[in-house]
């Protein structure tokens, strides 16, 4: 935000979001990121959302007939071609075969990770603190690490775990409290892979491609990283926002939320994502925009802060394995579709430099057309 100068990381971090609110503090000036000249966001976008569901049930059940898939698959395809996003849904008629199966993550189960997230941010201060991270450290508890000048911060706290691989987790920022804390992100891990894996290859089957390419591009040591976001109420939230706008550098990021608050952006506007409890919401990052050459979209969102509510939410953002190379699939590009981007290694890393900057990296990837 031009015109702002932001105090050295120490000064910043020395107080969390729920430390402000309890004392009723005033947002800091880092923190001030919206005017009346904000965009306009959809009136009715929660009543009548134009977001894209997807009945994922189609993808996981063997009783589904080929008919229903095939609609299905083009509603996949069309959802991550115009939005960049769906809301997945398994429908219920035939959840006690998903479920049978193992692949089904039924809502009393996102209901425990959902509470285990709400537990740990409602403890008092000096708990959190034993996972508290360094202001450059990714992995713990604590906000993201202090964006460079002139950029805003987010009105929220956060506690980030590395999940998949297994060896890269470091066990100390994993809450103690609540009890059920590890066990319970675990098995969401395990369910979250088989999810990733059926979401990976349905997507390659919407293009008609080989159903395992995505998932051979995302390497044996795909990563899975989870983010529990805390976005406490706000005083002035015409003024502050819990996440400001970007778009992901992952593969694709899975949103599981509580409360409305999630926003994409659409044709200039923003979209309110309705919070449904059964559902998984799937936002394409701008891995797959260019694994799919540009067919898929990756997404602007942002959430937005509220004057009374208290929001959780829980995100896991599926990324290739580090020091894979990933580009295009040959079978998307030709004489009809020329390659868009080329052939790239650690683009998260490179869009994260670009996101400190408030900017977008995927230009770094594009090919120059005449």
């Amino acid at each position: 935000m031009a015109g702002v100068t932001v105090p050295p990381a120490e000064v910043l971090l020395s107080k969390r979001v729920q430390e402000m609110v309890i004392a009723d503090d005033e947002p800091p000036a880092p923190y001030i990121c919206r005017n009346d000249q904000d965009d306009d966001v959809e009136e009715e976008s929660i009543e009548n959302s134009p977001v894209p569901v997807v009945n994922i049930g189609c993808f996981l059940a063997e009783n589904w007939s080929d008919k229903e898939s095939a609609e299905e698959l083009k509603k996949l395809k069309l959802a991550l071609s115009t939005w960049g996003c769906f809301q997945g849904f398994i429908i219920w008629t035939n959840i006690v075969h998903v479920q049978a199966i193992g692949h089904g993550i039924p809502t009393s189960f996102l209901d425990e990770v959902r509470q285990i997230g709400r537990e740990f941010f409602e403890q008092p201060m000096e708990e959190k603190k034993k996972y508290a991270k360094t202001v450059t450290e990714f992995q713990g508890y604590g906000a993201d690490p202090v964006p460079e000048e002139g950029q805003s911060l987010d009105w929220s706290d956060r506690i980030f775990l590395d999940l998949v691989p297994e060896d890269q987790r470091n066990y100390k920022f994993w809450p103690q409290n609540p009890t059920s804390f590890k066990n319970t992100l675990e098995e969401y891990t395990e369910k979250l892979k088989k999810f990733t894996e059926t979401i990976s290859k349905s997507m390659a089957r919407s293009l008609n491609l080989d159903e395992n390419c995505f998932l051979k591009q995302f390497g044996e040591r795909a990563q899975l990283q989870a983010r529990f976001n805390y976005y406490s109420s706000c005083k002035r939230p015409d003024l502050v926002l819990g996440l400001k706008p970007h778009a992901d550098g992952t593969g694709y990021t899975i949103v599981l939320q509580d409360e409305v608050g999630l926003q994409m952006l659409n044709q200039g506007k923003w979209y309110t994502v309705p919070n449904n409890p059964d559902s998984l919401i799937v936002l394409m990052g701008d891995q797959m925009e260019i694994m799919s050459n540009g067919i898929f979209r990756s997404v602007v969102h942002r959430v937005v802060s509220d004057s009374k509510r208290v929001r959780i939410s829980v995100t896991t953002f599926y990324t290739p394995e580090a020091g894979k190379e990933i580009g295009p699939e040959e079978g998307l590009t030709g004489v009809e579709a020329p390659r868009l981007y080329k052939k790239i290694k650690d683009y998260a890393d490179i869009h994260w430099g670009y996101y400190q900057r408030g900017m977008r990296a995927l230009h770094t990837a594009q090919l120059i057309t005449s």
